[in-house]
């Protein structure tokens, strides 16, 4: 009988960014929908950080073969832990798939390559780049995004090959990239606090890149208010 090891694991820049702005970070695995609730009540936030593709399936499409990095049980564990938050209104931060994973959760769906379906390529660089801002993106004036980090143009990085497509329900575009990718979302529901965005500020904050900073200091200060206000 052959032996399978499976580990949960998460970056040390999630954990890091969180810890400097003041949090205290917890992994949460994948674990049964019915008992999501109870974890719940015991979280003031949650983190939806990057990882591999979403499953097409989750949001009515079919497979495509750029489609990569699949995990099935989390997928499942996060779109039920997504709506959970919403419900409840606890804080959310997504990063990347994080994002992606909210708009699936809402009913949206997904552009599954975006150098196949949009000719876009500069939106996934590897290596030591990813601590760098390479890319550009337009912050909305006015939404909640621009009272953390500024509105206008603000520099990011950029580490993936998926983006929204459709909306999901109740959500809203506050950033986009110059070449018209989505960069960052926000809920219309004001009780919701929603911090979603498509880049990767975790590298960017362990750097000291100030607005990276500011949004892990956001959304830390979320979560502190949130569990003074239950």
């Amino acid at each position: 009988m052959e032996l399978t090891i499976r580990a949960y694991l998460t970056a040390h820049t999630y954990s890091d960014s969180i810890r400097m702005a003041g949090g205290i970070p917890i992994l949460l695995i994948p674990i049964d929908e019915e008992e999501i609730d109870d974890v719940l009540d015991r979280v003031d936030g949650v983190l939806f950080i990057g990882g591999g593709d979403i499953s097409p399936e989750s949001y009515g499409a079919e497979r495509e073969q750029t489609v990569r990095g699949i995990n099935e049980s989390r997928d499942k564990f996060e779109l039920a832990l997504a709506r959970k938050t919403y419900a409840r209104k606890i804080p959310v931060m997504g990063i990347c798939r994080g994002l992606q994973i909210i708009n699936v959760a809402l009913g949206g769906t997904l552009i599954q390559d975006l150098p196949s379906h949009t000719g876009v390529h500069d939106h996934d660089i590897v290596g030591e780049g990813v601590y760098e801002p390479h890319l550009k993106v337009m912050v909305d004036d006015g939404c909640q995004l621009a009272g953390i980090i500024g509105p206008g143009l603000q520099d990011i990085n950029s580490i993936h090959h998926q983006a929204v497509e459709e909306l999901g329900e109740g959500l809203s575009v506050v950033a986009s990239a110059v070449d018209g990718t989505i960069e960052a979302i926000e809920h219309e529901d004001a009780d919701w606090s929603l911090i979603a965005v498509q880049w990767h500020p975790e590298f960017l904050a362990v750097s000291d890149h100030a607005p990276s900073v500011s949004l892990f200091t956001a959304f830390v200060e979320s979560a502190a208010k949130y569990r003074a206000d239950a």
